[in-house]
């Protein structure tokens, strides 16, 4: 599949570089166009471009024209991108080191036309640099569609991320080339409900403590992940439900006295379930100072966090019930009982689980 889609990719290249060879004149839409429109925490302040971090972030235009190209440079040459033109089905691109323009589509039709770049990958990969778009053949700059009436907002690990989601060998890899958050059930949910979509997520991330050293609650407050200065405003982006889907990495790291993190973090002894539950209560605590009128559903799953006789739903259950909030909601969605991270059709089956969850007990 990865091997079609970059021939594809190849060939559209080769027709659009022979289109933009002509004389006709290529209008240059800059990052900073009003007429863009960023879905994701993206920063637009610094290096003359626009700079993507997080899985999800997404760049779409409106636009009439013969072909269009990206402008972009990539810090370490590690980040995919889906590319839908028309609403077709995606290819990816991978852009360099180096700054250059991409071709995306040529040979297009008369009339509307759309353009989406989504970033796949995880920000452990480097950020990417979006300086803007060239469009060749009597090309004019259309209206952004209007505002989406509906916002969601996830906070998550691997899961949410779509860690592996493409890898079908069985061996659980994490390159890049497999994960694809488009895929994931957090992309999937969004576009059922056609709502516009964050996610704030990174492989191996939990709330006590990860497979590194920064957790969530050190991590959901920043712009820039890499950055500790970098703070998020807030203000820019009000979600009616936010997700959380955290404690997977948790639930096995504490039992692992002899892993440098848990040396880190604890020291020789284990957390209490009540270091556990207070820690988990204080992160929903956090997001609701953020988010005072969101729903906030409380998942997890489906890896082995919600195995039978796993203690871990119980430690969220306890955890909202402090809170005593009635717009706070848990959500447990079965082990999927199969080894390493969910692929494409777990994936689709944690996406309907939260589907009708949030239809049966949120009116948004």
């Amino acid at each position: 599949m990865l091997a079609r889609k970059r021939s594809i990719f190849v060939l559209m290249g080769l027709w659009v570089i022979a289109a933009c060879s002509s004389t006709e004149k290529v209008q240059v839409v800059e990052y900073s166009h009003s007429k863009i429109q960023y879905e994701g925490r993206i920063d637009t302040t610094k290096s003359g471009a626009a700079v993507l971090y997080w899985s999800g972030t997404s760049i779409k235009m409106n636009f009439e024209g013969e072909s269009i190209a990206a402008i972009m440079q990539d810090e370490e040459g590690d980040n995919y991108f889906n590319v839908i033109v028309d609403n077709e089905e995606p290819f990816i691109l991978r852009p360099d080191t180096i700054k250059k323009s991409y071709p995306l589509a040529s040979g297009l039709s008369k009339g509307k036309h759309t353009i989406e770049v989504f970033k796949r990958t995880e920000w452990d990969r480097g950020k990417t640099l979006f300086y803007g778009f060239n469009i060749a053949g009597s090309a004019t700059v259309l209206p952004k569609p209007l505002p989406k009436k509906r916002k969601i907002e996830f906070y998550g690990n691997s899961i949410t991320a779509g860690n592996a989601v493409e890898d079908t060998s069985g061996a659980d890899l994490s390159d890049s080339t497999y994960t694809n958050n488009y895929r994931s059930y957090a992309r999937l949910t969004a576009k059922h409900f056609d709502a516009e979509y964050r996610c704030i997520c990174r492989s191996g991330i939990g709330i006590t403590i990860s497979w590194f050293p920064l957790t969530m609650p050190e991590l959901y407050d920043r712009l820039d992940p890499e950055d500790p200065t970098s703070t998020w405003d807030f203000s820019k982006y009000t979600p009616d439900i936010v997700v959380i889907n955290l404690m997977q990495n948790d639930s096995w790291l504490v039992g692992m006295p002899d892993h440098a993190e848990f040396k880190a973090k604890f020291g020789t002894q284990p957390p209490t379930e009540e270091f556990i539950v207070d820690a988990y209560a204080q992160f929903v605590r956090n997001i609701r100072k953020e988010y005072p009128k969101a729903h906030i559903v409380c998942m997890l799953g489906n890896m082995d966090v919600t195995d039978k006789g796993s203690k871990w739903p119980g430690y969220v259950e306890r955890a909202v019930g402090a809170i005593n909030d009635p717009k706070i909601y848990t959500h447990f969605v079965p082990y999927k009982n199969t080894p390493g991270h969910p692929n494409i059709a777990e994936q689709k089956e944690l996406s309907q689980s939260l589907i009708q969850f949030i239809e049966g007990h949120i009116a948004w």
